[in-house]
């Protein structure tokens, strides 16, 4: 083991965390060969096998499920004194690693321009993922934060509401339910939805709104993108259920509207989550102390201009 670099190890985690060396070249900026090097050189070294493929699919071979535990200590040792040390630094300099789920980007951004005024010398890194693969990078302690809608179950965070998460239904302005006002949920048993992916924070809203109201919904596409899944509303593919914040330019515009459906909007809060075990450093603290002041001002004044 000690022939493995701090290097060989990162690829290795990043690879069997998302069972994949092209996704693993792809988030490391490397070449797939390269990524395939590394692991082969860390199998010659401890003179076991880490990976095997099934049907053309990766999987971690036991040694390699052992040593993906230990990397990911080593890593978040690593990491913690990383942070340790920016501590001393103060907030003249340091960094903020950053995740957030896809439907946060609407409006994060404008967070980070703000943050980024007061302390012109922080570096962010911001990623934008699907639900799971942000618990996956809370997990390995690939981040020190990240926004999400619902905390996470799986893991113990500290998780704090900072603004509130409207979700509303949507249609093309010429639907058949665009001009009508208090519509039942029962109203929309046939409508076709479009919705998102199974697992991310907007599906999991939509059906416990359904459930509640003892109604089943059709669905008639599924997507993994707001972009895509408001473009086939506008088109007439179907109608969605989706959070407000990110509709800002469609309902100016007139492209889409919110219908007036009983019980919506569907009221969820957004969350600035991290492990409760971290150390945060200053840096990281003085992020968390913006965004929970910040980040509520910021959302309720969008939420007016819609």
């Amino acid at each position: 083991m000690q022939h493995i670099s701090l290097r060989q190890l990162r690829v290795f985690e990043v690879a069997a965390t998302h069972r994949s060396f092209s996704k693993a070249a792809e988030l490391l900026h490397m070449t797939q060969p390269g990524v395939s090097m590394h692991i082969k050189e860390m199998e010659e070294h401890i003179a076991l096998m880490l990976f095997e493929r099934v049907a053309k699919r990766l999987y971690l071979t036991d040694a390699g499920q052992e040593l993906l535990v230990r990397a990911r200590d080593i890593l978040r040792s690593l990491k913690d004194a990383e942070d340790a040390l920016d501590s001393f630094k103060g907030l003249r300099r340091g960094r903020v690693n950053l995740v957030v789920v896809s439907t946060a980007k609407y409006f994060v951004p404008q967070l980070l321009v703000r943050f980024r005024n007061l302390y012109p010398d922080i570096e962010i890194r911001l990623a934008v993922n699907n639900r799971d693969s942000v618990i996956e990078q809370l997990n390995s302690n690939a981040v020190d934060m990240a926004i999400m809608g619902r905390s996470p179950e799986a893991l113990t965070t500290v998780a704090e509401p900072f603004a509130n998460n409207p979700h509303v239904i949507i249609a093309a302005p010429n639907h058949r339910l665009a001009n009508q006002r208090k519509i039942s949920v029962a109203a929309l048993l046939h409508e076709s939805f479009i919705v998102r992916e199974p697992g991310s924070g907007t599906r999991l809203a939509m059906q416990q709104f359904f459930k509640d109201n003892h109604v089943t919904f059709q669905v008639g596409m599924e997507m993994a993108s707001n972009e895509t899944i408001k473009q086939a509303v506008m088109a007439g593919m179907g109608i969605s259920f989706i959070s407000q914040h990110t509709l800002e330019l469609e309902l100016q515009t007139r492209r889409l509207v919110i219908l007036d459906v009983r019980g919506t909007p569907v009221m969820r809060e957004w969350h600035l989550a991290h492990l409760a075990k971290k150390q945060l450093s200053p840096t990281a603290k003085a992020f968390k102390e913006f965004v929970l002041i910040q980040g509520r001002k910021l959302l309720q004044a969008q939420g007016k201009q819609c």
